[in-house]
Parts: structure tokens; sequence; C-alpha cells
């Protein structure tokens, strides 16, 4: 189904490996397009409550192959058909989606661990805003996401220097929700995303949808809809055994619905 991304369901969580490992997972337009496709796939399946993108090989993700770029290459219509519509899909996904950087993110490879909603970094891995090196300019969102993170000032150091971060700056700087040792990577990694996925995934959804919608409205657009994602969360089964749970004095088990 796919040629370079490996799509793996893992009980309740979709693992997107980005596979282009002898190209340290750099992007292509089928690269953009399947990773899309996956997206999709993970964001429509009522199993999958969890979602991880991670990169195989030494790397996530160097960010965008050069190898086919030339003079002439327009870089905006790039943006418009690939990487606009691949960010777009990730901000429709209503369940919780976990960069899991194992390696370098580079350019649109750190684009895209902005994107997603938690970032876990091994204690190799490294972040790169590569763009000011090649005479660009941060894209793919990145710049959107960036300093909402980190602060305006912060994301403008990171930008305009394009230095190295290492894993453990990341966290001191709030771009990591994460650090794990490499040696229980893969084991940390699920247990994170199994935390997530046993979650009301409706609420999940409506929280993430809320955050979202608090950085574009005032006040009491904002209110009424905090008023109709907890309509809408109220009337899901995961409220109801939520409800039961405490009243019984046990641990909840929400279904995701």
């Amino acid at each position: 189904m796919y040629n370079t991304v490996n799509y793996e369901l893992r009980g309740q969580t979709a693992w997107l490996t980005l596979n282009r490992p002898e190209k340290l997972n750099a992007f292509t337009e089928e690269l953009n397009r399947e990773l899309r496709k996956a997206l999709k796939q993970a964001g429509a399946d009522p199993e999958v409550r969890a979602i991880v993108i991670t990169g195989a090989g030494r790397a996530f993700c160097s960010g965008e192959d050069l190898g086919g770029v030339t003079d002439g290459t327009d870089h905006g219509e790039i943006l418009r058909t690939r990487y606009n519509p691949m960010v777009m899909e990730l901000e429709k996904v209503e369940k919780p989606v976990i960069a899991a950087v194992n390696g370098v993110a580079a350019g649109a490879g750190l684009s895209l661990a902005l994107a997603c909603d938690f970032r876990l970094a091994s204690d190799k891995a490294s972040f790169i805003q590569a763009f000011i090196h090649v005479g660009l300019v941060p894209d793919a969102g990145n710049l959107y996401y960036l300093p909402k993170l980190v602060g305006h000032a912060k994301a403008l150091e990171l930008a305009v220097l394009g230095d190295r971060i290492s894993a453990e700056d990341a966290a001191n700087i709030g771009l990591v929700t994460k650090v794990i040792a490499s040696g229980e990577w893969e084991e940390q990694v699920a247990m994170f995303a199994g935390r997530l996925a046993a979650l009301p995934t409706k609420a999940v959804g409506l929280i993430k949808r809320n955050l979202k919608a608090s950085w574009q409205c005032g006040i009491e657009e904002f209110l009424e809809k905090d008023a109709q994602a907890q309509r809408i969360a109220g009337l899901t089964d995961d409220h109801k055994e939520g409800v039961n749970a405490f009243t019984e004095k046990r641990k909840p088990i929400f279904k995701g619905y």
C-alpha cells in the first residue's frame, strides 16, 4: 500500500514510520503524499486512538530531499501542493499525534514534528532550523507552531541562527515533551502512546480543537465554543463511564466514543 511509509497498527496506536533511511527520511513528493494518506487512514479508523510518527534508521526526517531542487524550482508551489496539504491533514486529525523524534529533525522534518501534538525525543535526537543555511524561510507551518511552543524571541533566534539543538536543550526550552534514553526508546514511546490511547478520545479531540481556536477568536466567541464542545463531550459513552467510575470509586475504562 505504501512505498515510503510503514503503516503498522499496534493495539490502538497507528505507527507511521517514514521509510527512506538511506536518505535520512528526506521528503519527496511521494513521501508527502503517502504520509498524508496514512494520516487520513489513521484518522478515519475507529480502532485507532493515538498516532505515532517516527523515522526509520538514524534520522527522524532531514527535511526536503534537495536532490530534486534546481534553479527553476518554485518552492511556493511545492508548499501549496505538497507540504500545506500534509500539514492540514495533521490539523484535521482529532486524535493525539506524537512525533517520536529518534534522530535528527531538520528543516521540514522539524516542521513536521512541530505540527504534532507531542514531541518525544531520543537522547540521540537533535533539531535544526536548516532553512537559513540554504537561504530559505522556515515553512510548512514552522513559524506558526514554533513561537506558540517556545515564544517569539526564542523562535526568532532558532530560525535566524539555525544552530543545532540537542534533545536536552530542546526539552529545556519547551520544544519537546520528554527526552527518552535510547536504550528504552521504543518501550517508552509505546507506553506514552498507550496512555494517550486509553484516554477518552473524543474529549482529547475537542481539547485540541479548542486550544487551536483560542489563538484565533475573542473570549465571547471562545466561551460559545466551550459550550459546544462540552455538550458534545457530555453525550459520549466515555463521559458516562467516567461519572460511573468516579461514583463507584474505580478507574474508568474508556472506549474512545
